[in-house]
């Protein structure tokens, strides 16, 4: 892995408390941090890096400090999960640009990516996103990616903002994504012929109502993804107080913490960016706290990933002969961690939920496995 140094602030959060401030059985005195005498990036599972640019969102916005408002809660948190280890890179170095802080992100991704780590970003304005996607780009790598957010961020402007990095990212040629899903939106603020024209693409969305409905069945759909943006606003004013900009209605702080807990258990995924928390508008840490939160659940789905059998262990795995609309398939279940998948037709296995199991049982045909042969005709 190349020299990060001339990448990242060269102070760390960690600087700002004295020694052994943290007890021994807190994150704060688990977590490698980059300043530290024989930090060893090579021993991490998970990586955290810090950049809170807010340009894309208002050019008159100040350089955050957002990501070590979220350290202040996550560090005091207890460390269950020894057998994980985590790294903390700190923030990305401010550029006397904007393009050049976004530049030293995307080369520290990559390098992370290259490396094979899994990389945690806390971010300022949902932009920032691209610069997780460019990590794989770079490598020409395929992806599966996803996003939560209450908005669909889909506008035509002059140059890439928050409001429109999507076009950039689904669009820009040449084009690495090969499948998008968009969980949470909101109806209201999302225009009906746009939808439609991404339905044609054959991308998946699923709105607010349907996601707190049956969150379980977004869990299939993370265990494919291997890059993952949250938006904050997903999350309902009450629930994350800093979301001026936000909404009345959103996931709980429990529902969000499931969602990220799933994505820690998606074997797939690798780069996992949480973005628009503004610090200056928290209302006793309280949007500072359910991110970090947040951070701990998907800590304690990477412990699920660890301990999943691989599907041709069959002996880990009960198995399900279904018929329905003709069709003969097969499901299977994880005697370890209770995930389902469900064959195609052409013999490959897709994740899938209790819910389509259910649904093929009863002789008809799930929307899941529909939607995977459209993908595959």
């Amino acid at each position: 892995m190349n020299d990060l140094h001339y990448f990242l602030d060269e102070t760390h959060f960690i600087d700002s408390k004295p020694e052994r401030y943290y007890e021994p059985s807190q994150l704060g005195a688990g977590i490698a941090c980059f300043s530290q005498p024989g930090f060893n990036l090579d021993e991490a599972d998970i990586v955290l890096v810090g950049c809170a640019d807010w340009n894309g969102v208002d050019k008159s916005m100040p350089h955050g400090n957002g990501p070590d408002a979220v350290r202040e809660q996550l560090y005091k948190m207890y460390y269950w999960h020894t057998d994980i280890r985590i790294a903390d890179l700190g923030n990305v170095r401010q550029g006397a640009t904007p393009a050049d802080t976004r530049a030293a992100l995307q080369q520290v991704l990559h390098e992370l990516h290259l490396a094979g780590k899994i990389a945690l970003v806390l971010g300022g304005g949902h932009d920032l996103m691209l610069q997780q996607y460019e990590a794989f780009r770079k490598s020409e790598q395929m992806v599966v990616a996803s996003v939560a957010d209450m908005l669909i961020d889909l506008d035509e402007t002059e140059e890439v903002n928050a409001s429109g990095f999507l076009l950039e990212m689904l669009t820009a040629a040449p084009n690495f994504i090969s499948h998008y899903s968009h969980i949470g939106f909101q109806s209201y603020y999302a225009h009906p012929q746009m939808l439609e024209t991404l339905d044609k693409l054959r991308f998946d969305f699923y709105r607010l109502g349907k996601v707190r409905e049956h969150i379980e069945d977004i869990e299939p759909v993370l265990r494919i993804s291997n890059l993952f943006g949250l938006d904050m606003s997903v999350v309902r004013f009450s629930d994350a107080p800093a979301n001026v900009n936000g909404s009345p209605n959103g996931l709980t702080g429990e529902e969000v913490c499931m969602l990220t807990r799933y994505a820690g258990m998606s074997e797939a995924l690798t780069s996992f960016g949480i973005y628009g928390f503004d610090e200056r508008h928290d209302v006793h840490n309280m949007t500072a706290k359910q991110i970090a939160q947040m951070i701990w659940y998907f800590v304690d789905g990477y412990l699920v990933r660890k301990s999943e059998a691989q599907l041709t262990d069959r002996d880990e795995f009960v198995m399900f002969n279904v018929v329905f609309s003709d069709m003969d398939t097969l499901f299977l279940k994880s005697k370890r961690t209770n995930r389902w998948w469900m064959k195609l037709p052409e013999g490959s296995f897709v994740p899938c939920s209790l819910k389509d199991y259910q649904i093929a049982s009863g002789g008809d045909i799930p929307e899941r496995w529909l939607r995977e042969q459209e993908r595959l005709s």
